[in-house]
């Protein structure tokens, strides 16, 4: 299940496979119409339109290996501040249709 489906926590913690440039490049086109504040390495602030934000922070993790295949991982930690449910899942639902792999 993913948050959007569910009520999407405040603060909550996911495994990427993406690498750093992945990852900048779908958190840019992700936000949306939001500003994304990216002034340090590893850290991101997105200011939501309508007041509150997203806390973003990502560390390179160990990449997965499954027999000969090797994929990148990030661990990005995501922590809404004065953020209604509605929103939390409103944002997820399009940052989440954004960053999705190909596939099925």
């Amino acid at each position: 299940m993913t948050p959007h489906q569910a009520d999407v926590p405040e603060r909550f913690s996911r495994d990427m496979s993406v690498t750093a440039t992945e990852w900048d490049r779908a958190l840019r086109g992700g936000v949306g119409e939001h500003r994304l504040q990216a002034d340090e390495a590893g850290a991101a602030v997105v200011h939501l339109r309508n007041g509150g934000r997203l806390l973003l922070r990502w560390q390179a993790l160990p990449p997965l290996q499954i027999a000969l295949m090797r994929m990148p991982r990030l661990r990005v930690d995501f922590a809404f501040e004065q953020v209604d449910a509605a929103r939390r899942s409103a944002f997820m639902r399009h940052f989440d249709l954004y960053t999705q792999r190909g596939g099925g």
